[in-house]
């Protein structure tokens, strides 16, 4: 796992709307809040990014760009985004498959997905938050937020 303090690793991986995002397009903009979670449409993601939907504004307000990131392809991601109406980027780690989930070490090379992988990266790109979780143990998002609120 990257650890806190150290450089995030640098990315570009395209949106449910096959539109590139890059994680360097935030620096010196804003802080990215780096959620990585195991599939769309299952039920433990849907609930935490349907709460992370509901409660965007807290992040917004404080400057923090939200992106999802799973091994899913961008057509599954959008379907999810539209009938969820996330509002912020879920990003596809499809191919090379993982790639950016394994430069996070939060790949699973037995299942061929990620973790539940969560990084505050600041705006110059340093890792403030990092936090790995079991399968099937939920996130604390309250953690999140408090992580958000240390940044100021």
């Amino acid at each position: 796992m990257v650890d806190v303090g150290a450089q995030a690793p640098d990315f570009t991986l395209v949106d449910q709307d096959k539109q590139p995002v890059a994680l360097s397009s935030f620096r010196g903009r804003r802080n990215v809040l780096l959620v990585f979670y195991p599939f769309a449409f299952s039920g433990t993601c849907t609930g935490e990014l349907t709460r992370l939907r509901d409660e965007r504004q807290v992040y917004e307000a404080a400057g923090v760009q939200v992106l999802g990131v799973s091994v899913d392809t961008p057509f599954s991601l959008k379907a999810w985004s539209t009938r969820e109406g996330f509002g912020f980027p879920l990003l596809s780690d499809f191919w090379p498959h993982g790639a950016v989930a394994r430069a996070y070490g939060v790949f699973d090379e037995r299942s061929g997905m990620a973790v539940r992988g969560t990084f505050l990266i600041s705006s110059t790109g340093l890792v403030r938050y990092a936090r790995v979780n079991e399968p099937g143990e939920p996130r604390d998002q309250e953690e999140w937020k408090r992580a958000v609120a240390a940044l100021a």
